[in-house]
């Protein structure tokens, strides 16, 4: 039974790291420029499609054919950000809502025309298992957290450590003083769209290659994705960590002891026990 449990954990820990990763770029959206993106989650599966494509026409390695994908992801959010958001940035937030949502239609029409309707499945050469004290722990799964926490690393670096973090920074505290101090509210603006869609891509490039990606599926993401927002607390990159994780474990436990038909279910109910006791979600700011 321990070891059920342990298997069921460190799968819950793969795709929750997925999740952390759609939700960080989420993150960095609404925390910074107050943006509920939407389509974030159509772009992620942009970002599978891709990296399917780049590998299989290209020839190239999995991670090759995702870092592609993220730059072309990247390119995707900067014109997302100058042509849909940007005309609404001083409009009441309903234009840019409904924005979001019509974009996420877009997107998602966009993905069905170039890519068809079809199940894709990135196949990757990492096929191998390894066990551990029982406990079976695949190679691609491992792989999928590593690259997960290390694109939640470079983020971090690049905000808190970096002269653009501090500028991203002073965006998100004071638009205005930031205006009057010299910073450039519309590069910053291109610049966390750009990174929020890059790492999009590469969560989308991560489903593919774990699950499957096919249509539909980017918003059914974008969900868990907000989902892991509100969890974690709205605008808080480690509340983003805390709550993907949360979120994917509960899922991975409840598929694993109850049914999978359920674990949706039990995940958001988590999500709503949390929030009882903490409004303000697991390391959010009152």
């Amino acid at each position: 039974m321990f070891i059920e449990i342990l298997q069921q954990m460190l799968n819950g820990l793969a795709i929750g790291s997925v999740y952390t990763v759609i939700a960080l770029g989420l993150t960095v959206v609404f925390g910074i420029l107050g943006i509920a993106h939407f389509a974030h989650g159509s772009v992620a599966m942009s970002g599978g499609y891709l990296t399917f494509f780049f590998g299989e026409r290209l020839g190239i390695g999995f991670f090759p054919a995702m870092a592609l994908a993220m730059l072309v992801g990247a390119l995707i959010g900067v014109l997302i950000e100058r042509l849909a958001y940007r005309p609404v940035r001083d409009a009441p937030h309903i234009n840019a809502f409904i924005i979001a949502l019509g974009l996420t239609m877009m997107v998602e029409g966009i993905n069905l025309l170039a890519f068809g309707a079809d199940q894709v499945v990135i196949q990757t050469p990492y096929r191998g298992v390894f066990n551990v004290g029982g406990v079976a722990v695949a190679q691609l799964r491992l792989l999928v957290i590593l690259t997960a926490f290390t694109l939640i690393g470079v983020v971090a670096v690049l905000i808190s450590r970096t002269k653009t973090g501090k500028s991203i920074r002073a965006v998100a505290q004071n638009r205005p003083a930031a205006v009057l101090m010299g910073v450039n509210v519309n590069r910053v603006s291109a610049i966390v769209f750009s990174v929020s869609s890059a790492l999009g891509a590469a969560a989308g490039a991560l489903v593919g290659a774990l699950l499957a990606i096919a249509p539909g599926v980017g918003e059914g993401l974008a969900v868990k994705g907000f989902a892991v927002l509100i969890l974690g607390g709205l605008g808080s990159i480690p509340g983003a960590i805390v709550g993907g994780l949360v979120l994917g474990v509960s899922e991975s436990l409840a598929a694993g002891f109850i049914s999978s038909a359920y674990k949706d279910v039990i995940a958001f109910m988590v999500m709503i026990v949390v929030l009882l006791f903490r409004p303000e979600g697991l390391l959010g700011k009152r």
